[in-house]
């Protein structure tokens, strides 16, 4: 018996059309992942199976039954108990679907009285369980922390516990790792399995990554454009793709066993830059390809070219150093140093990748090296002296650009701040849009983009204005703060191939931080890896990854999604043994 079936589902937005004729099924027990790139209508297709697009002036066609209801035809009160009765939902940022004033406990016990009708005693009762099957522990205790209290992996795994309360027949989770560091999505990714095995529920999993539905599902339905482009057994899908987008979707996933040749940028991508009509906000739409201006390149002589990482030749000269560096927060008995001790070198043309877990230090340190943050102890060099606060030389990318950048103002004005920062002023208005300009299309985006709002472009786009913004100082050195973790596979590869050839072409060094080690090493000379911040290992990337010497580091190349369902249940199995502590 199907537990979903949709048939001939399309979902427009006023002009747009999110999904475009959608059919499949899911059958009672089954797992299925809805995968693609960002805008390509996986999750319009999850709401629609809820019942989510009422109201918001969507105009929704086609069949849909979940757990024996048809959606479409249901009233209100009988989607009030599909929702979180028979399906349940994981939605992408936990922080965004958790009440900040309230007791994780408490949101939970309100869901299982809404649906239940027991009394508040039960219902806190039944929130502590559910809390505790999905993994919290102390669930007594953490019932009554707020969502600031949890870490990122606890605040999902209080989702799915909400999920979980009323027992439901289905299991929505749009994009629950995204963001996750790799051994906290290897632990969401257990827990939705072995629920699965526990109760018998479906599984619908969004998600952009690849290796996630490898590691998660029976079946794969790869969609583009809001249409359907290839259904399947997820292994056979994955080890002979049909289509060419499938194809070319699997050949933009970094693999964390590929090796990078010394001297090489990173990976080039086939894919097109993502350039957006300004009206449509869909960065896997049609685009024309983005003619780029002729770049400069440095003379074979010239300071940069002395700089270039060869496979016979040594490194370049050092420009960035630290010694020492300690970082503590707090004061007294509550102090913690986040950063504790660390020495690094970053030469010339080189990349150095920064990995570990959330809360291993890797930002910090990539703060303090930028001049953001002040060490507590310790000493950051830059070209061999010593510096305090923000160096011209070194800039950095943000995680989140939405937040790097002010809503209020053009991304061609946010990217001229560090132009008028060094005194471009007055006549020179000219000079400084021109300059802008060439920084805009220099990153594969388009001079009218100048104008435009952040809110205007996709997320790929956005991290290439960020980008454009660090060029614009002249720097030396670029901190890539986790610059490619929200993105899909396909703009991810755009984005690490544009950095690879900026840095080619400019002698930029690049410390890369990042908690995705397969990224890391397509993009890495060398690479160090943290953990309760300290660096635990470090040396050339294919040394690491293939030799790791520290237990710490064969735990977080154990936890990267693999590709082979084979594989990934031999992993899965592996990490039910105890836990490195």
């Amino acid at each position: 018996m199907s537990l979903v079936e949709v048939t001939d589902l399309t979902v427009e937005f006023g002009a747009l059309r999110a999904v475009d004729g959608l059919s499949f099924r899911l059958a009672e027990g089954a797992a299925l992942g809805l995968v693609g790139e960002s805008g390509s209508g996986k999750s319009t297709v999850a709401s629609a199976l809820l019942g989510l697009h009422r109201g918001t002036g969507a105009a929704v066609g086609g069949s849909v039954r979940v757990a024996g209801t048809d959606v479409q035809a249901a009233s209100d009160e009988e989607l009030r108990r599909l929702r979180g009765g028979r399906a349940a939902m994981v939605f992408q940022d936990p922080l965004s679907s958790l009440d900040p004033y309230y007791a994780i406990g408490d949101q939970i016990a309100e869901v299982y009285r809404v649906h239940t009708r027991v009394s508040r005693r039960t219902a806190r009762a039944r929130a502590v369980q559910v809390l505790e099957r999905v993994g919290i522990s102390d669930p007594v205790r953490r019932s009554r922390s707020r969502p600031h209290e949890f870490s990122g992996g606890m605040r999902q795994r209080a989702l799915i516990a909400m999920a979980l309360a009323c027992e439901p027949d289905l299991l929505i989770a749009d994009e629950p790792t995204t963001a996750l560091d790799v051994t906290v999505q290897a632990q969401i990714l257990d827990l939705l399995h072995t629920l699965r095995e526990e109760t018998g529920m479906g599984l619908l999993l969004v998600t952009h990554d690849v290796g996630v539905a490898a590691e998660s599902v029976d079946e794969v339905l790869v969609m583009r454009h809001g249409r359907l482009v290839e259904h399947g057994p997820v292994g056979a899908v994955l080890a002979a793709p049909a289509q060419p987008y499938t194809r070319e979707l699997l050949g933009a996933v970094p693999r964390v066993e590929a090796r990078r040749a010394v001297g090489d940028g990173p990976r080039k991508s086939d894919v097109r830059p993502d350039v957006q009509r300004p009206d449509v906000q869909r960065p896997d739409v049609q685009r024309p390809d983005v003619q780029r201006p002729d770049v400069r390149q440095p003379d074979a002589d010239g300071p940069q070219a002395d700089g270039r990482r060869t496979a016979t030749g040594p490194p370049g000269e050092v420009v960035l150093e630290a010694h020492g560096l300690r970082r503590e927060f707090g004061r007294g008995k509550g102090a913690f140093a986040a950063v504790d001790g660390v020495s690094l070198t970053v030469h010339r043309g080189e990349t150095l990748g920064v990995v570990g877990e959330s809360g291993s230090g890797k930002t910090t340190l990539g703060r303090m090296l930028v001049g953001l943050l002040e060490p507590t102890a310790g000493e950051v060099r830059y070209e061999g002296r010593v510096s305090s606060g923000v160096h011209p030389t070194v800039q950095m990318v943000f995680q989140d650009p939405v937040s790097s950048l002010n809503p209020r103002r053009s991304v061609g004005e946010s990217i001229a701040d560090p132009l008028r920062a060094r005194g471009v002023r007055g006549r020179d208005e000219a000079r400084v849009r021109g300059r802008v300009t060439e920084l805009l299309e220099r990153v594969g985006l388009e001079a009218a983009h100048y104008d435009r709002y952040p809110h205007e472009f996709s997320g790929g786009q956005r991290q290439r204005v960020g980008i454009a913004r660090a060029l614009a100082a002249d720097p030396r050195v670029i901190v890539c703060d986790e610059p490619v973790s929200a993105l899909d596979v396909t703009t991810q590869a755009q984005v690490v191939a544009l950095l690879g050839e900026l840095q080619r072409e400019l002698g930029l060094a690049l410390v890369f931080v990042a908690h995705d080690l397969a990224v890391v090493r397509q993009v890495s000379d060398r690479v160090a890896v943290m953990r309760h911040g300290r660096v635990v290992e470090e040396g050339p990337a294919d040394e690491v990854y293939e030799s790791p010497r520290d237990p710490y580091t064969r735990q977080l190349l154990a936890a990267v999604p693999a590709l082979d369902p084979a594989v990934a249940a031999r992993r899965r199995a592996e990490r039910r043994e105890p836990a490195l502590t």
